[in-house]
């Protein structure tokens, strides 16, 4: 296995912690984020790469009263190195605990990172108000950095962030940890090409914990064979575990799932595929996004409460699971992974095209935008559809009234013209009816294009719209996989 022994890709969220530690006053950081993305590894190499007095305790799913001896013993042991605490040993209540932290935390700077902090309010949800309390009173006026952490994003919002939640204003910083982006997958592995990464990252998406399950020294084929298609191997259990933080009873939530991983994006067809009703697609729904498994997408050119809206599985792993292993658990309880692999192997291609591939060409727009490197300014990115016409990538700025078209393509030989019309032809089918607004367009292929396409982005007089129409093209940029994969490398570094 791959043995990520150089930390990488958490640049900016270590510039964080010490910004914080230096920081003259006491700091509170609420740092929160999907399972494995590697809450815990950050805080391990920050309290590693110098000798800062810290100290680290992780909750765990049990009772009230171990949940506290636990936290007690840690704070007597970080005190009193030379004299553990006896194996009974507890504070009598949370709040003498959090007064004894602001204690060893007054005269001298102390970080204590308090990890799986969901795992206590799940079981006594008072704490966080007695943490509220002890901050006001004390902790506030200590040297102490402190960090709560957790993985149950619906629990940190209600209890950690929500303008109700009793610690609501008193975080210095809040901090959700993203998945590693895909600009940095060729420091991970620089011996896989290009669309093999994007291959892994279709499969995987950046969770820095899956990633250390890939062997590089073996093809992607194989990776998928050894680590996802053996029986009672630990990926075949993560969606389950994924789901546990946020909900009792999974079945509904893994048909939701499976109806959207297969296509079904409105919650009628979820509905129909399912045979739930739609009301209950809809609670179903807005605990998969409370969650971040899921997301309603709607055009980007329409508000909010567009009637157009579609349903996404936005986690890659779940996605890819839902999509091609759920329904195979017998046939690999069996070792039957022959047939699995030559359908994952088929339909691969395009389910990289339909998901990650736009997703990507969408990244490299955002970034490209902040950079000034496209032809017009744009603020958002999405993409946009109507029932006539479809467009992967749509980026605009309503202000400025510019906007940015973009198709994309996976196909594995260079890409003809026609595709370059057909984008040019939907213009009016995207562009906002309100205002004169400047168009420029994006082709993105993974081989490239043909010398008539080519040839058709260089020559404006080519790019044909309706006499009326209020829109005027000023550009078309033609990417490759390669240009894709080199730029996002250098902006994510």
């Amino acid at each position: 296995m791959a043995l990520f022994r150089d930390f990488k890709g958490r640049t900016r969220e270590l510039q964080t912690l010490d910004r914080l530690w230096a920081a003259p006053d006491a700091t509170l950081l609420i740092l929160y984020g999907r399972r494995r993305v590697g809450k815990t590894r950050l805080i391990q190499q920050w309290m590693q790469q110098e000798r800062r007095r810290a100290f680290y305790w992780m909750a765990e799913p049990s009772s009230a009263l171990d949940q506290l001896r636990s936290f007690s013993q840690a704070i007597y042991n970080f005190a009193n190195p030379q004299a553990p605490a006896p194996p009974e040993f507890t504070y009598a209540t949370w709040e003498q605990a959090w007064r004894q932290v602001a204690n060893l935390a007054q005269t001298e700077r102390l970080a204590l990172f308090v990890d799986e902090f969901t795992y206590v309010l799940e079981i006594d949800p008072g704490v966080a108000g007695v943490l509220q309390k002890v901050w006001d009173h004390g902790l506030k006026e200590s040297n102490l950095f402190l960090t709560l952490c957790g993985s149950h994003l619906g629990m940190m919002h209600r209890h950690l962030l929500s303008y109700q939640a009793p610690l609501y204003g008193r975080a210095t910083q809040q901090l959700q940890l993203q998945p590693i982006p895909f600009g940095c997958m060729s420091d991970f592995f620089p011996d896989y090409q290009t669309d093999e990464r994007v291959a892994l990252y279709a499969i995987f998406g950046g969770i820095p914990a899956y990633w250390e399950r890939v062997n590089p020294q073996e093809s992607i084929s194989d990776n998928i064979r050894h680590q996802l298609l053996t029986p009672n191997n630990l990926m075949q259990a993560e969606p389950r575990l994924l789901l546990q933080d946020f909900i009792q009873d999974p079945h509904n939530y893994v048909s939701i799932l499976k109806a959207i991983a297969r296509g079904d994006r409105t919650q009628k067809e979820i509905s129909i595929r399912t045979g739930l009703a739609q009301g209950h697609v809809s609670k179903y729904l807005s605990t998969l996004r409370d969650a971040g498994f899921v997301e309603r997408r709607v055009p980007i050119t329409a508000g909010e409460s567009s009637r157009h809206g579609r349903y996404h599985v936005i986690d890659p792993y779940l996605r890819f699971y839902y999509r091609f292993l759920a329904d195979r658990q017998t046939q690999l309880a069996m070792g039957e992974t022959d047939m699995a692999l030559a359908e994952i192997k088929k339909h691969l291609l395009d389910f990289i095209a339909a998901h990650t591939w736009e997703e990507l060409c969408r990244e490299w727009t955002l970034r490209a935008g902040a950079r000034g490197l496209l032809d017009v300014a744009v603020d958002q990115v999405g993409s946009g559809w109507t029932k006539k016409a479809q467009v992967d990538v749509v980026a605009l700025n309503s202000m400025e009234k510019t906007i940015v078209l973009g198709e994309c393509k996976w196909q594995t030989r260079p890409i003809e013209r026609d595709v370059l019309r057909k984008l040019i032809d939907k213009t009016a089918e995207i562009v906002p009816k309100q205002g004169q607004w400047r168009v420029a367009y994006l082709g993105f292929a993974r081989e490239g294009w043909t010398t008539a396409a080519q040839a058709l982005a260089d020559d404006p007089d080519q790019w044909i719209k309706p006499p009326q129409a209020n829109w005027q093209p000023v550009s078309m940029k033609l990417l490759t996989l390669a240009q894709v994969d080199r730029e996002l490398a250098d902006w994510t570094r």
